[in-house]
């Protein structure tokens, strides 16, 4: 069966390297299949959300939500991760020595295949795996034909289940291949008592280089031995996919000589009786869907169950996030605060929120004296974080108001052994006053930061209830009116004031803080401006002060200028999407994106439109991929995933397209703070009339916004006609792991056309594709576009400096 379904039940998908996971193919309909849709309808549509739906047999109620009897019970939720692959076994061809990758077996037919295993000794093929039983004094074997050869070959076997210690004093559980010299081999070792693997090399049964190491269910799922180029390798897989060298050896001189038997072996000392098992020897994986289970509808038909379930990929978790905030406060939500508060209440409000996400108190106004006010939405924020801060107004340096907040018991518990970790925003014209003091629960301990009577930035602390100690920070005067930004870095003890780094004098490191007061303390030196974005926490990680220090850039510019890659990057981070695939390598600057109020997805596409980028979800893990736009240029045929003759296509489903679906010849282009543009083609205006776009981008000159829009017009201004549907039967083709290794971006050719097409062979760029993979039969509907729309001038190329032809200027 090619099919290879698994869930990871009680799975956290933002933590998919914990994940275990779980076998459910044997459940799988594979007579209707799964069916997997991912990637866009063609170069100018967006990538759209990754979708796989398959029927489950659900008579015993395992994949019925909230039922005890389950045996995955009570993870048979939404939002369960599933991932599909295909697991490809090569077929057996010419004459022994066979390369060691045609030895296959699923172990799904319940019997030892004679022409593949000479013995068996205890082992059996239950439930669709090798099973042997490791029982004291009890030899189980698993031995083929001694008819292969590892010379640039390989093998793979998934480790299924292993075997506890169980009181054991010796285990033994082996996957070897011998050479015909008995004691000379290569062997995987599973060591029960220990919970270790162990790679080796061995002559006369011995390897003193063999190191064990530690086991892990879920990083060492898959086993594999590979030989090349005269090194062998032993590597371990999650997924069959993703594989990790664990040890490199020079390639022993029998492997190219002695035909190689295959050998699996268990045994024990004593202890309780246990079993390990095997699966997927000699599977070649290929993974074609990552995401989580929307639904687990249950269906009868008479007592029959079913389940239809749906999933989507990581496109579905983006989507449904909230609209971000600003860029200033995602870098400051970014460091895992354990308080934050903006300040950017709308006026009129009475008290201030914490929006760290710990629940930390309140701010509430506080009145000391007569008069005096506390405005919020009356100041000005920083420029790409525009919300308007509170604004501070007292009438004397003791009569006026300020905020308060009682920051609760984990803030307090969390200073106690870690270091304190502050930064915020401030204006004012007033030397000599108080930004915000932290205080303990006793009052003993208490942290004040404030400005001199010079302006300067100082720092006052006292840890014995008495004595207070005063630093200095070398900040000039900060009392000029400007808006300005500070981090305090306990750790390091270190302070930066707009992002530079100052020196500081000594300041004595405090613990058990609890409360918080902005814009003054103890009732005194009342702060007269504005106060915004105060950031607090507490944490034994080190270098968070210069990853404060940067919230400067992000207040002022919101990272302008950053590369396009760095930009998705930092927007995935936002959404708790560490793994970022970045491939080409042009990606040229964009402007700043600082203000909030859009979605995740919304920005990542506006970086992706601006670029001629293609942004998807991965297929094989949690995490995204982004094309830079020179990724398709100049296809040629070494770049090809694969080539297919125009008979082997479901002929029937196969359309030449030439219409204006996509033509334009007019772009009007702009950029934030930069002109409008327009570019034009006069000659296809004249031949087709007026196809215009209106374009905004995030580019930063207005040079580059002519480059885009041209960009545009010179590809779509006449479109060559082009296939765009492309049915393929890959399960019976030769070149099957080709095909399937065909991703977004990447080029095959069709030839061998009808007489009636336009030339006998097209190359066509992959924009996305629909594959049913049932039993023995896996049809992938490719939708394609044509690749010369992505050619571009080369000088003195042979092809690519055709007049008229490949005239198009990269960009």
């Amino acid at each position: 069966m090619p099919l290879l379904v698994e869930m990871g039940w009680g799975g956290l998908v933002q933590a998919p390297w914990s994940i275990t996971w779980t076998d459910i193919t044997p459940h799988v309909d594979v007579v209707n299949g799964v069916t997997v849709t991912r990637g866009a309808s063609d170069e100018l549509s967006e990538t759209q959300p990754g979708t796989a739906s398959m029927t489950l047999d659900n008579r015993d109620g395992r994949f019925t939500p909230g039922n005890p009897n389950s045996p995955y019970y009570p993870f048979v939720r939404r939002n369960a991760p599933i991932r599909v692959s295909v697991a490809h076994y090569p077929a057996k061809t010419g004459s022994a020595p066979y390369p060691l990758a045609q030895l296959t077996d699923d172990f799904d037919d319940g019997g030892t295949d004679a022409a593949k295993w000479t013995a068996s000794g205890g082992s059996v093929e239950v439930g669709g795996r090798l099973r042997q039983p490791v029982v004291s004094g009890v030899t189980a074997r698993y031995t083929s034909a001694r008819a292969w050869a590892l010379t640039g070959s390989q093998t793979t076997v998934r480790l299924v289940t292993v075997p506890a210690g169980g009181g054991s004093s010796a285990m033994s559980v082996n996957w070897y291949l011998n050479s015909v010299t008995a004691g000379t081999r290569l062997r995987w070792s599973y060591n029960g008592l220990t919970n270790q693997l162990r790679p080796t090399s061995e002559v006369g049964g011995a390897d003193g280089a063999g190191v064990w190491f530690d086991y892990s269910r879920i990083d060492h799922a898959w086993l594999r031995i590979r030989e090349t180029s005269g090194t062998t390798f032993f590597e371990t897989s999650p997924d069959g996919w993703d594989w990790t060298i664990r040890r490199s050896v020079t390639t022993p001189a029998w492997v190219g000589t002695d035909q190689i038997q295959m050998d699996f072996v268990a045994t024990r000392t004593g202890g309780v009786a246990d079993y390990i098992e095997w699966d997927y020897l000699g599977a070649q994986v290929r993974p074609r869907f990552w995401g989580t289970v929307n639904e687990w509808p249950v269906q009868w038909s008479g007592l029959m169950s079913t389940v239809q379930v749906s999933a989507t990929d990581l496109f579905k978790r983006l989507n449904r996030l909230p609209p971000l905030m600003s860029c200033l406060s995602e870098e400051i939500k970014a460091l895992g605060p354990l308080a934050y508060y903006p300040l950017t209440e709308p006026a009129g409000s009475t008290s201030a929120g914490d929006l760290s996400g710990t629940t930390a108190g309140p701010l509430s106004i506080t009145q000391v004296g007569a008069g005096g006010t506390l405005d919020f939405g009356a100041g000005v924020g920083p420029e790409s974080a525009p919300e308007a801060l509170v604004a501070l107004t007292p009438a004397s340096a003791t009569a006026g108001k300020y905020l308060t907040a009682d920051m609760g018991q984990r803030y307090q518990d969390s200073t106690v052994g870690n270091w304190n970790m502050m930064s915020g925003w401030f204006s004012t014209s007033t030397a000599g006053r108080v930004l915000f003091a932290l205080t303990g629960a006793a009052g003993t301990k208490r942290i004040v930061w404030s400005l001199n009577g010079s302006g300067a930035l100082q720092v006052e602390t006292m840890v014995d209830g008495s004595t207070w100690q005063t630093a200095t920070v070398s900040s000039g005067n900060l009392a000029d009116g400007n808006l300005h930004h500070f981090a305090y870095d306990e750790f390091a003890g270190s302070v930066y004031v707009d992002g530079v780094s100052r020196a500081i004098g000594s300041v004595q490191w405090m613990e058990s803080l609890r409360t918080l007061t902005i814009g003054g303390y103890a009732g005194a030196r009342l702060w007269s401006g504005t106060i915004g974005h105060i950031m607090i926490t507490a944490t034994q990680y080190t270098g968070i002060g210069a990853q404060m220090a940067i919230h400067y850039q992000a207040g002022t510019t919101a990272f302008a200028g950053e590369t396009a890659a760095d930009r998705i990057t930092r927007l995935a981070g936002y959404a708790g999407v560490d793994s970022v695939t970045v491939l080409g390598s042009t990606h040229d600057p964009v402007a700043g994106q600082g203000e909030g109020g859009s979605a995740v997805m919304a920005r990542m596409r506006e970086v992706e439109t601006t670029e001629s980028g293609r942004l998807y979800a991965e297929r094989d893990y949690y995490g995204l991929a982004y094309q830079s736009r020179d990724l398709r240029y100049n296809p040629g045929p070494a770049s090809e995933v694969f080539e297919i003759d125009y008979a082997d296509l479901d002929t029937l489903g196969v359309q030449l397209a030439d219409d204006d679906q996509k033509l334009c010849n007019q772009v009007e282009a702009s950029r934030p703070g930069g002109a409008t543009q327009k570019v034009r083609a006069d000659s296809s205006v004249l031949a087709f009339g007026l196809y215009g776009r209106q374009l905004e981008i995030l580019k930063t000159s207005d040079n580059s916004v002519i480059d885009a829009a041209s960009w545009i017009v010179s590809r779509y201004a006449n479109p060559d006609p082009e296939l765009r549907e492309v049915p393929v039967e890959a399960f019976t083709m030769p070149n099957y792991l080709d095909i399937l290794d065909a991703e977004i971006s990447s080029y095959f050719t069709v030839y061998n056309l009808p007489a009636q097409a336009p030339s006998p062979e097209l190359r066509v760029t992959v924009e996305g594709y629909t594959e049913t993979i049932k039993h023995n039969s896996h049809v992938i509907q490719f939708r394609t576009s044509a690749s010369e729309t992505d050619s571009v001038w080369i000088l003195d190329d042979p092809v690519y400096s055709q007049l008229d032809y490949t005239t198009r200027l990269a960009y």
